[in-house]
């Protein structure tokens, strides 16, 4: 079942949250490609989710030390992580899906947007909302 995408998930940050929304739409389709069994249509989806995931995440790490985020370096590092799993799961393309492994990569796509999102992203709102919704420090 897709994700919608709900005001909850807003962090106050107009890049940041419309970010969230675009990679919503990728994880989306991410998984109605492994539901239906079209495989081959994750290539160019998990490489658009790499491409803009970095450059997500580098904003939103310039964003967190723009507005004075203390765990700005702690941002960085879950990034991190969240695209070497990625990779990891990209290294796995060419093996056969088996109904563990979809659950476990659905599961892994889930997990970065709502679980980073809501358990580490939302840790910045306080810092955000003190700026504008339109704050872009580029």
């Amino acid at each position: 079942m897709p994700i919608q995408w709900r005001e909850q998930f807003n962090v106050g940050n107009d890049l940041i949250d419309s970010d969230h929304q675009y990679l919503l739409e990728i994880i989306n389709k991410a998984e109605r490609s492994l539901s239906g069994q079209h495989h081959h249509q994750l290539t160019p989806l998990l490489d658009e989710l790499a491409r803009y995931g970095k450059a997500h995440f580098e904003r939103e790490e310039l964003i967190a030390r723009a507005v004075g985020y203390p765990k700005a370096e702690q941002l960085h590092i879950s990034h991190e992580q969240l695209v070497a799993k990625l990779v990891e799961f990209c290294g796995e393309m060419d093996t056969v899906w088996t109904e563990q492994s979809i659950a476990a990569f659905t599961g892994f796509l889930r997990d970065w947007l709502l679980n980073h999102v809501i358990k580490e992203d939302m840790l910045m709102k306080p810092w955000l909302i003190k700026h504008s919704p339109r704050f872009d420090p580029r």
